[in-house]
């Protein structure tokens, strides 16, 4: 069986309204994704690249309980995004952007060699604890 579209990141908040005005905030200007559907009290809300596909979701974890049961729905912690910049300058640039959104620095920009050649990232939470990890190379 074929897919119809490649998978996307879904993510499951507590906090949703905060997140949503986070992700509203930070996914154009870091990534051009736009809004395309839901809003900041819809409870879904998903952005999506330019070619139309869905590149991020969010979603409350209340409705997901409420239709999987509380003990089967995943809680946060697990969750993470990661968003490709095209320099150091714009990695530090996107840091900013997160934090005046209402991100938290988890880890500031750094040079990771363990984990890549040239690789530089910085590590943020939304506003509900999901990673959010900004890197260049």
């Amino acid at each position: 069986m074929e897919s119809l579209e490649p998978p996307y990141p879904r993510l499951l908040v507590d906090r949703y309204e905060s997140s949503f005005h986070f992700y509203d905030a930070v996914l154009p200007g870091l990534t051009g994704c736009t809004l395309a559907r839901g809003n900041s009290a819809s409870g879904y809300a998903s952005w999506d690249a330019a070619d139309g596909r869905t590149a991020l979701a969010l979603f409350t974890r209340s409705a997901m309980a409420a239709s999987l049961g509380e003990d089967v729905t995943p809680r946060g912690g697990g969750s993470s995004l990661v968003v490709h910049v095209a320099s150091r300058d714009a990695l530090d640039s996107a840091v900013s952007l997160c934090e005046a959104a209402g991100g938290v620095v988890a880890a500031p920009a750094r040079d990771m060699p363990a984990w890549g050649p040239g690789l530089r990232a910085a590590h943020v939470l939304d506003p509900d604890g999901n990673l959010v990890e900004l890197q260049t190379y």
